[in-house]
């Protein structure tokens, strides 16, 4: 009987060996690509995230244990030069000759700040904003679809035998994408406030001007290093006090320092919005989703934009 059990443990292990050892093995940068690989790749891939859970994306360091990760990986996907400035030299340490990388921006039409609907009726406002590209492309909805498309033929060269596979998933995705999309515009459309008041570095640029919203942070640019200045903060507060908006958002990941003393001195409230370049560890573990992060923002615009 103890034969029988431990012959059918190892053949167990041994099945689930072999499942695992011809899956595809891919790391993304960030969330986004993370879950959307997920979403199209589904039991086919093993994908991982490149950040740890929880850390800011944009200053994030590659240390010796990530470059042996993609040295084992079979693709790599990050979301552009200008989101991680840092890959171009960690490539440089990659001797994966089999490793196949890709931009998930690839084909998707990039922003700068002074393209941006950002809102100045104060003209002292928009003072601190400077041309930079955008590179938070996956929260314009019709982007992420470009995105999954980019994933889902990285998919198929990989792994050509499953291709009818990928490319059903990533159609099914893109729908959930459209309709997601078509939401938002509706709900938009039905908006009393037509600012965002964001607390923190602005990422919701491709978001506002997809739904023809407009925008307000205090933070220079793009850069989680930037400090705003006391007369940014002081231009913010007399912003809000003249709105008639009761909700003031900040970002995940960082202290709102920034957004309490707003809150502080206006009396606004506080609410996340979740910008998805990464996750917390709990929302890792318990599965979060993309498209579960953007239904929460949307109910969050919902109530601060008061939308009817």
């Amino acid at each position: 009987m103890v034969k029988k059990i431990l012959k059918l443990w190892l053949f167990m292990n041994i099945i689930s060996f072999i499942s695992y050892a011809g899956q595809i093995k891919v790391i993304t940068t960030l969330f986004p690509t993370y879950d959307f690989v997920r979403q199209i790749g589904k039991d086919k891939v093993d994908v991982s995230l490149f950040l740890p859970p929880g850390v800011e994306p944009h200053t994030f360091e590659p240390k010796p244990k990530d470059i042996l990760k993609l040295n084992r990986a079979d693709i790599f996907i990050y979301t552009g030069k200008y989101m991680e400035p840092w890959v171009e030299d960690l490539l440089k340490s990659i001797s994966n000759k089999n490793l196949l990388v890709i931009d998930a921006s690839y084909g998707i039409e990039l922003i700068s700040s002074e393209e941006e609907d950002v809102h100045h009726e104060d003209e002292h406002i928009n003072h601190h904003y400077h041309s930079e590209v955008d590179p938070h492309i996956w929260l314009d909805l019709e982007n992420a679809q470009i995105m999954v498309d980019n994933i889902a033929t990285a998919l198929v060269k990989k792994d050509p035998v499953n291709r009818e596979f990928y490319l059903n998933n990533a159609q099914d995705y893109k729908l959930k994408l459209i309709e997601l999309d078509n939401l938002f515009k509706d709900i938009f459309s039905q908006a009393k406030h037509r600012t965002i008041i964001y607390a923190g570095h602005f990422a919701f640029g491709y978001f506002a001007k997809r739904y023809g919203l407009k925008h307000i942070s205090p933070y220079q640019g793009f850069s989680p290093n930037a400090e705003p200045s006391p007369k940014a903060i002081g231009e913010l507060i007399k912003f809000i006090k003249g709105s008639g908006q009761k909700y003031i958002y900040y970002e995940e990941l960082i202290e709102p320092k920034v957004a309490k003393i707003l809150s502080q001195e206006t009396g606004v409230k506080l609410e996340l919005l979740h910008a998805a370049h990464n996750v917390s560890r709990s929302e890792l573990n318990r599965g979060v989703t993309f498209i579960e992060i953007m239904k929460a923002n949307l109910e969050k615009l919902k109530v601060g934009l008061e939308c009817q």
